[in-house]
C-alpha cells in the first residue's frame, strides 16, 4: 500500500454519497507498500480503506479480485469485502482513478514471525489454494511470472549495477537459467501471489485474516507456497531458517498434501520467486515517482535470498523431504 494520488476531502465526501456507509469522519494516506494508492477512511458506519488503483493495475483485472475476494469470503476466508453502492457496484472513480472501498480487517502483521507464525501461515496458504479451487468464472493470467520477468530486466538495464555491481550479469544468468526450464504441469489454481508478513494479520497470537489480493493470479500453486518461504523464513542477515521453512511447509501439507514433482520442483520456484521480487524492486527502486509519499523496499534483500537458492541441492534444505 502507498500514497500517489492526493483525495481532497470534498471530492472524497463526494464520493461517499454514493454508498450507505455513513459521512466522512476523518481519512488519512497509508505508506507501505508500491503499488496502489490507499487511505484509512472513518465514517459513521466504522473503518474502510480505499484504494485508488494507479498505473501498473490494469483496469481489465479489477472484476477479477473483486469477485474473488467476495468468493474467498464465502468459503470461509477472513479476507477484506468490496463495499457496494447504492446501485449495487463495487468499483467507481475517484480523482480520475479506479476506486474500491472495502471493509477494514482488524489484527496486526508481524515483522519478524517465529515459526508458529510460519505454520499458522502455511495453514491459511492451504485454505486459500482450497477455497478458491472453484472459482472459475473469472481467470487472470500471472503478468509476473516468467513472461514478465525480461522485460523487467531489460527496463532496469545496466543501471542495475549501480544498485550493487555485476546484478545486471547475475539476473542475465538467471534468466538464461529460469526461462527454458520452468516447471510445467504442475496443480494450478488462484494464488495470492503476495503474501507477505505485512499481508497477514494475527489477533490474540492467532492468524485472523489475509488482505491484499491485487496480484492474485491463476498459477502453480506451488509457487506460491515458495514466495511464502521466501518472505517468511529468511532472516535479516539473509539465512534460510529451516525450523521456520519446515513449519510452514508442514502446516500446508496437513491441509494440501503436495506430489512429488511439485515438492521436486521446489527449488527452481523458489529460485524464480527469489529473482521475481528482486526484478520489481529493482524497477520500483530506480523509479519512484517524485513526490511520491512511499518507501520502496531493498531490492538487495532477494539477492541475498537468490544467491542461497542459487546453491540448494535439494528439497531438503527448505524443509520437506523429496
Amino acid at each position: 500500500m502507498a500514497v500517489y494520488t492526493d483525495v481532497s476531502p470534498e471530492e472524497l465526501e463526494a464520493f461517499l454519497e454514493t454508498y450507505e456507509i455513513g459521512r466522512l469522519r476523518a481519512f488519512k494516506g497509508i505508506a507501505e507498500g508500491v503499488e496502489n494508492s490507499n487511505y484509512l477512511l472513518q465514517t459513521e458506519a466504522g473503518s474502510f480503506i480505499l484504494t485508488l488503483y494507479e498505473k501498473r493495475v490494469n483496469p481489465a483485472d479489477l472484476p477479477f479480485f473483486i469477485g474473488l475476494m467476495e468468493h474467498l469470503a464465502k468459503r470461509g476466508i477472513d479476507c477484506p469485502q468490496p463495499v457496494r453502492n447504492r446501485e449495487g457496484v463495487a468499483l467507481g472513480m475517484l480523482a480520475g482513478r479506479p476506486a474500491l472501498i472495502a471493509t477494514f480487517l482488524v489484527g496486526t502483521s508481524v515483522r519478524r514471525p517465529t515459526a508458529a507464525n510460519c505454520a499458522a501461515l502455511g495453514t491459511a496458504l492451504a485454505g486459500l489454494h482450497k477455497a478458491g479451487a472453484d472459482f472459475t468464472a473469472l481467470n487472470r493470467v500471472n503478468a509476473l511470472s516468467v513472461p514478465g520477468w525480461r522485460p523487467l530486466f531489460e527496463t532496469a538495464g545496466t543501471r542495475a549495477d549501480t544498485v550493487a555491481p555485476g546484478l545486471h550479469a547475475l539476473i542475465a544468468d538467471e534468466l538464461a537459467v529460469l526461462e527454458p526450464n520452468w516447471p510445467k504441469g504442475l496443480p494450478a489454481g488462484v494464488i495470492h501471489a503476495d503474501l507477505f508478513p505485512d499481508n497477514v494479520f494475527f489477533t490474540d497470537g492467532k492468524l485472523s485474516g489475509l488482505i491484499d489480493f491485487y496480484f492474485a493470479c491463476n498459477d502453480l500453486l506451488a509457487y506460491d507456497i515458495a514466495i511464502c518461504l521466501n518472505a517468511w523464513c529468511f532472516e535479516q542477515n539473509g539465512s534460510y531458517n529451516l525450523t521456520k521453512g519446515r513449519a510452514l511447509l508442514a502446516a500446508y501439507q496437513a491441509e494440501r498434501a503436495l506430489d512429488a514433482a511439485e515438492i521436486a520442483a521446489l527449488p527452481l520456484l523458489a529460485r524464480g520467486a527469489a529473482l521475481r521480487f528482486l526484478l520489481t524492486r529493482l524497477v520500483d527502486w530506480l523509479n519512484v515517482p517524485p513526490g511520491a509519499l512511499v518507501r520502496p523496499h531493498d531490492p538487495l534483500d532477494y539477492l541475498r535470498r537468490l544467491r542461497f537458492h542459487r546453491s540448494v541441492q535439494s528439497p531438503r534444505d527448505y524443509g520437506i523431504r523429496p
